[in-house]
């Protein structure tokens, strides 16, 4: 195995840009370890409307930002801000867009309903951070998701990117967390995804269903290397379904637990 292993963390929420969790404890805490090990490390989460741009010092990267991705036949603006986390020596990406991401909160509005939009902004999300990892012109070695809002990395690196130098030799790694949404995806949530390099078959499963959060998560499963139990509790539907698929499984650590056995998980899928 290289000695300088690079990973990718595509992260729903990190503290303490947002309000603290099980998610973004573990993705605050986790890339900090991985880099304190000497493996260099690339963290990218949603520019929420919640963040505090000036207190957290977050600022626009103006050569990686300027493109429009394009969903359901309309373009969305790219832009790429960063902040650092001086005590961790680290620094985060963020994925901004004003359509899907201006909103002074994350998944729910102001009544707590959760938004009709999160397919959209899930598919922006992901692929917002495949093209900005391009830009950076940095190969990872395992790419290392949190959280829904990344469930379709698996898809579009082993498919979508799967010949592009930056990605077609990276092991894929998916979380699954305690952290449901209500509202299913809408129908034309598998229309929206295609790309060149997604077939029919690659969507076969989804194709005209809305989803819920077990369908999701069980898709972002057909197109992992290996996956996490990130929480102690996870739905006895989804568990089931990542003992039939038999696939390099990490249950469930505790914090202390975590960077050690997480490490070890990376080392193996590229042994």
């Amino acid at each position: 195995m290289k000695e300088n292993l690079k990973v990718l963390f595509i992260s729903q929420e990190i503290t303490p840009y947002v309000p603290e969790n099980e998610i973004s404890s573990i993705c605050r805490m986790l890339p900090e370890a991985v880099q304190t090990r000497g493996y260099e490390m690339r963290a990218f989460m949603p520019r929420f409307g919640i963040i505090n741009e000036r207190r957290n010092q977050l600022h626009e990267v103006i050569r990686l930002s300027g493109m429009n991705l394009i969903i359901d036949d309309t373009d969305h603006q790219l832009i790429i801000k960063v902040a650092s986390i001086q005590s961790a020596r680290m620094q985060v990406y963020f994925i901004d867009n004003e359509d899907y991401f201006l909103r002074k909160s994350m998944v729910v509005d102001e009544n707590g309903k959760e938004y009709e939009d999160n397919d959209e902004r899930t598919i922006f999300f992901v692929r917002g951070v495949m093209e900005t990892v391009k830009k950076l012109r940095w190969t990872p070695d395992v790419i290392h998701c949190h959280g829904w809002m990344t469930a379709l990395a698996p898809l579009y690196v082993k498919r979508a990117f799967n010949d592009d130098p930056f990605f077609k030799r990276a092991k894929v790694v998916y979380s699954v967390y305690n952290n449901s949404f209500e509202k299913p995806f809408r129908s034309l949530f598998a229309n929206r995804l295609k790309l060149s390099g997604i077939t029919k078959k690659d969507l076969q499963s989804i194709a005209g269903k809305e989803l819920d959060f077990d369908m999701l998560t069980k898709f972002a499963i057909d197109f992992s290397d290996a996956v996490v139990q990130g929480s102690e509790q996870i739905s006895s539907n989804v568990m089931k379904y990542i003992e039939e698929k038999n696939i390099p499984f990490l249950p469930y650590k505790t914090k202390e637990e975590i960077a050690e056995a997480y490490c070890d998980l990376y080392k193996s899928l590229l042994n």
